[in-house]
This record gives structure tokens, sequence and C-alpha cells, in this order.
């Protein structure tokens, strides 16, 4: 196959934009790997006048896709796990070409996690736990089971990939698998959501009350490294920390936080006078739990 394929990537890779090129083959029984194609050749260049293009391509009965994609957004796909097969690419992807070893680098810094980079990537999945968690109880308290049920799922997903992470690896498709190794308690907990004989109403409550005692044990690891950036001044406006650049990957998802970790006081919020009488700005700092 490799043979084969060699005609798409050679000029490529004989450029010095080019940083390297990796094939992943099919492998049996996990064609969502590969999006169903037979192999995948992927291509990390520096420069593109966009961050993906892709090309089909189709030989002898099967077939092929390349993927050439800039440094810049294989880094925040890396960062964020917003493609989560980028991962098992790069990890299980044979290595034809490699500029400088930049691929055995790359895969070495995948290997090693390092801990800043593991801080900050549990924070932004924090973030999107307590989104799903807060969405979802207030559907429960509704008597929205269905959506409750939804957004408890994807909780407990969130919740999984923060064990994988904080153990030191990065979340791959199959976290589940990685899980039941690394933290079973949560395992356990998807487990009894989707396969319990009680009803939908007493499967959410019991999950919300397990959820919550594991959220709240966690809290001050998960949400490190938000509450480190505060610490670099006394007191913040909500928009002084979305425009603070070690924030921005927070999204939408940073303002729920925030009021998460006002109400479990990690944070405190100040009243400053404004110019109208009996209303005030609103600051935040970071509260004296956390010392």
């Amino acid at each position: 196959m490799e043979d084969i394929l060699r005609p798409i990537y050679q000029e490529r890779a004989s450029q010095t934009n080019t940083l390297s090129v990796l094939i992943i083959e099919k492998r049996q029984n996990e064609c969502t790997v590969t999006d169903t194609f037979d192999a995948i050749l992927l291509m990390i260049v520096k420069e593109a006048e966009t961050p993906v293009f892709i090309k089909h391509y189709i030989y002898e009965q099967k077939k092929a896709a390349l993927h050439i994609v800039r440094e810049d957004q294989l880094k925040e796909w890396l960062l964020l796990g917003s493609n989560r097969k980028i991962v098992e690419w790069i990890t299980h992807g044979k290595v034809l070409f490699d500029r400088n070893e930049y691929m055995a680098n790359l895969k070495g810094e995948l290997r090693d996690f390092p801990f800043s980079e593991r801080k900050l990537k549990a924070g932004l999945e924090f973030a999107k736990l307590i989104r799903r968690y807060i969405d979802g109880k207030a559907f429960f308290d509704n008597d929205q089971y269905l959506d409750a049920y939804n957004h408890v799922v994807h909780a407990l997903h969130h919740l999984a990939r923060l064990a994988v992470i904080e153990n030191g690896f990065h979340p791959e498709i199959t976290v589940w698998n990685q899980v039941k190794q690394i933290e079973p308690e949560i395992f356990k907990l998807y487990e009894e959501l989707i396969t319990s004989d009680e009803s939908i109403e007493k499967r959410l409550e019991l999950l919300f009350l397990a959820s919550e005692f594991l959220i709240h044990s966690r809290t001050k690891v998960y949400a490190s490294h938000l509450l480190g950036v505060m610490q670099e001044k006394e007191r913040w406006t909500i928009n002084e920390l979305l425009c603070n650049p070690d924030l921005e990957n927070y999204g939408v998802d940073l303002g729920i936080l925030l009021e998460f970790l006002t109400e479990k006081h990690f944070i405190n919020e100040i009243k400053v006078e404004t110019k109208g009488p009996r209303i005030y700005h609103r600051y935040y700092e970071v509260g004296k739990k956390l010392s």
C-alpha cells in the first residue's frame, strides 16, 4: 500500500514547508479510526492557505485520503481535543517522512504529556463538564428526563477524559477502555446509567449524587489552571478574564465555570460601586479556600 500511495506524498515531502508524513492503515474491526478509508496519509506543514486540506483517492477497489494539516491547527486539536482521532493517528501511524525528527519529538511529547499542558487540558475539560452537569441538573429538576440523560452521558464522558488526563495520558477515541483500567469507579457509573433496570428518573438521581461527589472532591485539582492564572493579580472583571491569552481557549464555558467556583467559594465576588445607586460592578478574586 505504501508503494502505491508514494507518488501522492513524495513530491510534497521534498518541499521545505513539509514537516512530516504519516500513514494510518485501517485495522480489522476499527474502520472508524480512518473514517472507513483503507488508508489515511497525514501530512503536517508549516504554512498553508487553509488549516486543513483533504483529497480522496481510489485504488484497487480501496479508498485513501490525504489530510494536509497546518501545524498550528494540529497543535489546537491536541490542546482542545476537538479532533479525537488525531491522537491515535499520531500514536499509531507509521512515519514515512520526518524533517528534523519533528514527528519523533511530537510523539515523545504525547507520551510525556508535560504537567503544564495537562493542567490546561484538565481545566478546559472541567469547564465543559460543569456546563453539562449544571444544564443536566436543570433539566432533571424540571422533569425533562431525556434531555437530562443526554447531558449526564456527556458529563460522564468529560469526567472520564479528566481521569485519563490526571493519570498522565491523552484521552483516545476508546476512552472508556482507558477509564475501565484507570478509574473503574467512573466506568461503573457509566455502566449503571446505561444498563440499570431502574427508572430513568432513579438512575439520574443516583448519578447526580455520585457525580456531585466526584466533581467536588476534585474541583481544586481540575480548576487549578484558572485559579493559578487568577492569582497573578488581586481582582478581575469578567472581560479581563475572557481577554486573557492564557484563558482564551475556555471560550463560552469560562463564565459558567466562574459561577460554579464562586458558588463553591473557590472564588469570591467583590462589589465595586458604580455611578448608579444600588448597582455595583462585580469583580472576582481567588478565595481563601484555595490556600
